[in-house]
């Protein structure tokens, strides 16, 4: 049976997987972003996915057979698109730091990304408005969405308190109106994700009849819209290594303005660390949405509040947040009292169901 509160810890630990992901990442000597990002995302959306699906699921290549090809599509389509979501994702984190990008980001994820499913499946009414456990999910929407803008607001706020060497020293390439830009762009692309896992649910019922326990059986729908997401992200990569000549740095080549080589074994290290923290935001998302009963859509909403939550407070363990003034930092915690309490809400509209 499912079990709402145990969907919403599962959500938690994918909101702390996604959040920490680019923390690894910071630590990468001597490559340029695109051979980073590549190397990183091999792990995310290639190793990972099939590696977990094939030891957690039955006959997993038996199942992706059987998946009609317009499922298929479907689910490689939304992949493709949220791939470009992700590589823009990356430079919100660059241009904006960990805190201010992931709630701008998230925030328009979240309302795309929990709304556009039952309203092109036809049954938000039935879903949402025409039952008290639809009603609580709405009002832990909201909830959320209060504590996106509150986070938000306090992101401003410090952007304004802080002076350029300050903030340069938070953020080493801040830059507000690009990162906003790119963060608006990242945050509707991204929400594509939330479409692809609901056009792969026949994939789910057919690794549910080969013998997947309920808790596995979003792992397969993970490979195709992982692959989609590859084949942005490495298309676009490519282009960046080509013209700025960069490939080299994975055999160690030192580039002109370095100083030192790059550190080859703790970079792939790193960097396969990152991707596969990556990943697992989704496999503990697709173990949290088995848990979430017949209004499994919401779990959109709990898993972008939980990474905002934590990517928030990563921001403060890298002193982003440093030098601002008490009133700012105390707006910044009364936005994550909100999601931490609209994970509780939407939890509890689905324990109703």
């Amino acid at each position: 049976m499912p079990n709402p509160l145990i969907g919403v810890f599962y959500h938690w630990l994918g909101g702390l997987s996604s959040a920490s992901f680019y923390v690894p990442y910071r630590g990468v000597r001597g490559w340029n972003w695109e051979v980073l990002w590549l190397t990183g995302g091999l792990f995310s959306w290639l190793v990972a996915p099939w590696l977990f699906a094939a030891v957690m699921t039955h006959d997993l290549i038996g199942v992706l057979a059987q998946v009609p090809a317009h499922t298929a599509g479907l689910c490689i389509l939304f992949g493709a698109l949220w791939g470009f979501g992700g590589l823009t994702y990356g430079l919100t984190m660059r241009y904006l730091g960990l805190s201010l990008g992931m709630a701008v980001v998230l925030g328009l994820c979240t309302v795309f990304g929990t709304l556009i499913p039952p309203i092109v499946q036809g049954d938000f009414a039935e879903k949402l408005l025409d039952t008290s456990s639809g009603r609580v999910i709405l009002l832990g929407l909201v909830v959320t969405l209060a504590g996106i803008v509150v986070v938000a607001a306090a992101g401003a706020r410090k952007n304004a308190a802080l002076g350029g060497a300050d903030q340069a020293d938070a953020v080493a390439e801040f830059d507000f109106r690009k990162g906003i830009g790119v963060a608006i762009f990242s945050g509707v692309m991204s929400s594509c994700f939330a479409f692809g896992l609901a056009a792969g649910e026949p994939v789910k019922a057919l690794s549910a009849a080969a013998g997947t326990g309920p808790l596995w059986t979003g792992l397969p729908v993970l490979c195709l819209v992982m692959f989609g997401g590859l084949v942005t992200n490495a298309l676009w990569c490519a282009a960046l290594i080509l013209r700025n000549r960069s490939g080299g740095q994975w055999l160690g080549r030192v580039e002109a303005a370095a100083s030192a080589r790059p550190p080859l074994a703790r970079n792939y290290l790193l960097a396969g660390l990152g991707g596969t923290l990556w990943y697992f935001q989704f496999f503990f998302y697709t173990m949290g949405e088995s848990q979430m009963g017949r209004l499994g859509f919401s779990s959109w909403t709990l898993h972008m509040a939980s990474i905002i939550i934590f990517g928030t407070l990563w921001g403060f363990a890298f002193r982003e947040w440093r030098g601002t003034p008490r009133a700012v930092r105390a707006t910044v915690w009364a936005g994550i009292a909100l999601l931490v309490g609209a994970t509780i809400v939407i939890g509890y509209g689905n324990s109703l169901a």
